[in-house]
């Protein structure tokens, strides 16, 4: 694990962390999932039902993942992004670990498949292993089809609660 992280927890990001989160979606994400401005971005996340981020920074701040839970119909569900850099080093499991501090239920769309390109031209690997290592289900009869992102739905439930 990288030394010196620390995740942060807030409600809003302010604009700088906004920018550093949309520049880790757009290098991480699929291009097809990419936003073309912070505007765009921002209206992504001004139409979430109650936000909150976990924004794991380093020693001077720069932030290096970035995870959300927020309500949808009725259901707690999470998206997590960490920078390709600092993946297979115990980081991504720490963030879940804290989302799953906060919440009993997570629900999750994950790409279940390598056949995108992310921006730089490197094909996407689908974390889908990684999520079942993390305790996740994989719901297959639930699928999300559409031009931007095929995926299969994951869930989580905390056994103690």
């Amino acid at each position: 694990m990288t030394e010196n992280s620390k995740i942060i927890k807030t409600t809003e990001l302010n604009e700088q962390a906004k920018k550093q989160v949309l520049d880790l979606w757009n290098n991480e994400y699929p291009e097809k999932l990419s936003y073309n401005s912070l505007g765009e971005f921002d209206h992504y996340l001004q139409n979430l039902n109650r936000p909150n981020h976990f924004l794991l920074t380093d020693n001077i701040d720069i932030i290096l993942g970035w995870a959300l839970t927020f309500d949808r119909d009725n259901e707690k569900w999470f998206a997590i992004i960490l920078s390709e850099k600092r993946q297979g080093k115990g980081l991504g499991r720490k963030m879940l670990d804290e989302l799953k501090q906060v919440e009993p239920i997570l629900n999750g769309w994950v790409i279940d498949h390598n056949n995108d390109k992310k921006k730089n031209g490197l094909t996407y690997v689908s974390p889908l292993k990684f999520y079942e290592k993390c305790g996740f289900e994989i719901q297959t009869d639930i699928r999300l089809e559409l031009d931007k992102i095929s995926a299969v739905k994951i869930n989580w439930t905390n056994e103690k609660k």
